[in-house]
C-alpha cells in the first residue's frame, strides 16, 4: 500500500489556489491534514471563507486554520481583485455564509502542533505569502528538523525571462511579505522553491479546462467556472488561450519531483527599494565569498519543467485515473 504524504496546505484561495487544493484533495498520494490561510488574493476574511467553502463543497476532511491578517512588518498591498475577482474565486456565486467554523488554533500554532505530533512526516506546500510559516518558525525554531519537506510557490529567478509579476523583479507572494520569505529561506529545512521560472512555462488551455469540465461533472465545471475570470486577466496580459499553472505546479513538485530541473544554493530576498521582494539565489557552484548569502542554508529552486507531463498528471488526478 502506498505511503501517503501528510500535507499542510498554506494558501490564500484564490482561483489557482482552489485548483491546487483540489489537486491535493484528489491525489491518492496525499493525506491532507490541514489547510492554513493567509491574505493575498483576498483579505484574510475572504480567503478563510473560501477555504471553508471549498472544504464544505468538496467534502475535504482537513481542518482550516485562520492565519495572520497581515505581514510581519509594514503594510501589504491590497488584494488584486482584477486578477481573482472581488470574492477571490472569479466572482462565481457563493453562499452568504459557511457553516463550518475554522480550527480553534491560529495557523502558525496549528502548523507547529501538527508537525510536533507527526515528526518527520509533514510536508508543507505554501502557495501564498509566507507569514504563517515565519511565525511558526519564531514560535518553535526546532520544527525545521521535524518537517519532511517544504515546497514554496513564489519568487522568480530570471529563468526563461520570468523575473516578476508585481514589479520587474518581484513575484506577488514574496512581495506581500518579503521579511517572512527571507526568514523562511534562512531556515535549514528541506525546501524547494517553485517560482515563475517554471509556473509560467506551463499553461492550461481552454480546451484542456473544458475537457476537465466535460469528464468530471463534480469538480470540472467548478474549475471551468472560476477560471473564466482568471482567463480574462490572462488575456489582458497577452495570454490569448488559457491560464498559467502557478500553485498547482508546487503540488506537482510534491507528487513528482522528476517533472522539474532544480539548482541549489542559499536564497535571499531584497527588503526595500525598487527591488523589494526580489529573490536571488547564490548557486552552490559559485565558489566565491558573498557575505549576504554565506552561512545560510542551501535550498533548491526549479529552473525548468516538463509541462506536458505536469498537465497529464493534473488531468489524471482530477479525473481519478491514478492507480
Amino acid at each position: 500500500m502506498m505511503n501517503r504524504k501528510k500535507v499542510i496546505f498554506d494558501t490564500d484561495p484564490g482561483i489557482d489556489d482552489a485548483m491546487a487544493l483540489l489537486f491535493l484533495h484528489k491525489s491518492p498520494q496525499v493525506e491532507l491534514v490541514g489547510i492554513t490561510t493567509g491574505p493575498g488574493n483576498g483579505t484574510i476574511d475572504v480567503t478563510t471563507r473560501n477555504a471553508l467553502y471549498l472544504k464544505e463543497r468538496f467534502g475535504i476532511s482537513a481542518p482550516v486554520a485562520r492565519g495572520a491578517a497581515g505581514p510581519l512588518a509594514g503594510e501589504a498591498p491590497p488584494p488584486a481583485a482584477f486578477v481573482h475577482g472581488q470574492n477571490a474565486l472569479g466572482d462565481i456565486p457563493l453562499p452568504e455564509r459557511v457553516t463550518t467554523p475554522p480550527h480553534e488554533l491560529p495557523a502558525f500554532r496549528f502548523i507547529v502542533e501538527t508537525v510536533r505530533r507527526n515528526p518527520g512526516e509533514i510536508s508543507i506546500v505554501a502557495v501564498g505569502r509566507m507569514t504563517n510559516l515565519a511565525l511558526a518558525l519564531r514560535e518553535d525554531p526546532e520544527i525545521v528538523g521535524l518537517v519532511e519537506q517544504v515546497v514554496i510557490m513564489g519568487g522568480a529567478f530570471g529563468y526563461h525571462g520570468h523575473s516578476g509579476n508585481v514589479s520587474p523583479v518581484s513575484e506577488a507572494n514574496i512581495h506581500g511579505d518579503p521579511l517572512a520569505a527571507d526568514e523562511v529561506f534562512a531556515a535549514a529545512w528541506p525546501l524547494t522553491v517553485v517560482g515563475l521560472d517554471v509556473t509560467k512555462q506551463t499553461r492550461m488551455s481552454n480546451a484542456y479546462l473544458r475537457s476537465l469540465a466535460d469528464e468530471n461533472p463534480k469538480i470540472g465545471p467548478f474549475i471551468w467556472e472560476i477560471t473564466r475570470f482568471y482567463e480574462k486577466f490572462h488575456i489582458s496580459r497577452g495570454v490569448l488561450d488559457g491560464i498559467y499553472v502557478h500553485d498547482s505546479s508546487a503540488v506537482a513538485f510534491l507528487l513528482d519531483p522528476s517533472l522539474f530541473v532544480t539548482r541549489t544554493g542559499p536564497i535571499r530576498v531584497v527588503m526595500e527599494g525598487i527591488a523589494a521582494g526580489q529573490t536571488i539565489q547564490k548557486a552552490d557552484s559559485l565558489n566565491l565569498p558573498h557575505a549576504g548569502w554565506d552561512g545560510r542554508p542551501s535550498h533548491a529552486i526549479c529552473t525548468d519543467v516538463d509541462s506536458p507531463r505536469l498537465l497529464a498528471l493534473y488531468r489524471r488526478v482530477i479525473l481519478g485515473e491514478t492507480d
